[in-house]
């Protein structure tokens, strides 16, 4: 069999904080974002020969003329050539959990390896983010990059460079987010690059309610991470729910009637607090149920769209040349 390299990157759940990482707000304001990386995955294998680009994703909510793009543009990039690259996902496209940005890190790891090169974290997810921004044309911000290349919780600063931290967890925090952290996909497919073009418009217009929001959002992710660092999971919940105040109020398409009836029901039921992923529009939501009502906010949740069990992932992108078999 011809030599094949495999790299698996994971998506990731967006705390707070998003926007802020989008130019020109953090290199002017400075932007702060607190996330963590789950075991949803984008998985790319490269193998000698064949078709150049081809996307299996797991899901029936899929783009694959936008994976074939993304395949074609880390291919340009890296000037690889007779390489076949086939891509597969274990999320819904457009689900909000920065699924583009883990299947570059997956496809620019892969082919990095392939070539014999070193690769390190930062720089992959710089270069995913060039092809997302320059080659396919999509407005968006670094956080889910450097999700999908560091792994595990992360307190990211924003300016023109990204400092980051890693939010040391305990085996208990990790357990209890896994616990009481439901991950709910609504089945709506969101379409966020005009939400973020529109919204930063807004900021470049100086409009005051988008000037304000944001402050907030950033404020709250800087204390989010303080939260989930000391395993304070109601305080985190409670900081997700005021966050979701201010997103909500960036752009009229950002909630929906069914993340509305969501978060509604997930409050009324006992939740600490809720909010959509990423830009919204659709995608999923994250609500984070009471230590003794998990079963109880499930239960309210659940019909309304499809539970996306998770684990924290704290490798990052991994790649791997398994031996012929």
């Amino acid at each position: 069999m011809s030599r094949a390299v495999v790299a698996r990157a994971p998506t990731r759940i967006d705390f707070g904080g998003g926007w802020t990482d989008v130019p020109p707000y953090c290199d002017n304001e400075g932007g702060f974002v607190c996330n963590v990386a789950i075991n949803r995955y984008a998985t790319a294998t490269v193998t000698g020969g064949g078709p150049p680009a081809t996307s299996r994703p797991a899901s029936p909510v899929s783009r694959p003329g936008r994976d074939s793009s993304l395949i074609a543009a880390a291919l340009r990039r890296s000037h690889t050539h007779d390489v076949a690259v086939s891509l597969e996902n274990d999320f819904p496209v457009g689900a909000g959990l920065g699924g583009s940005s883990a299947a570059s890190a997956a496809v620019l790891g892969a082919l990095a390896v392939w070539r014999g090169e070193s690769w390190g974290a930062r720089e992959i997810a710089e270069e995913g983010r060039q092809i997302e921004v320059e080659d396919l044309g999509v407005a968006g911000g670094r956080q889910d990059h450097y999700a999908a290349t560091h792994g595990g919780a992360l307190a990211l600063t924003f300016t023109t460079s990204v400092a980051v931290r890693r939010i040391p967890l305990t085996d208990g925090t990790r357990a209890e987010l896994e616990r009481r952290a439901l991950l709910l996909y609504t089945g709506e497919s969101r379409i966020s690059g005009g939400n973020i073009t529109e919204v930063l418009n807004a900021y470049r217009a100086g409009e005051r309610r988008v000037l304000i929001a944001l402050a907030q959002m950033k404020a709250l992710a800087a204390e989010m991470a303080d939260a989930l660092e000391r395993g304070d999971l109601d305080r985190l919940g409670a900081l997700v729910d005021e966050h979701w105040t201010h997103q909500r109020a960036l752009h009229p398409a950002i909630p929906t009637p069914r993340i509305d009836e969501i978060v509604e029901r997930a409050m009324a039921s006992g939740a600490r607090g809720a909010k959509a992923m990423g830009a919204s529009g659709g995608g999923c939501v994250l609500v984070i149920a009471g230590e003794d009502n998990v079963d109880d906010v499930l239960a309210v949740v659940a019909p309304l769209g499809t539970i996306f069990p998770f684990a924290v992932d704290l490798d990052g992108l991994t790649c791997s040349s398994p031996a012929p078999g």
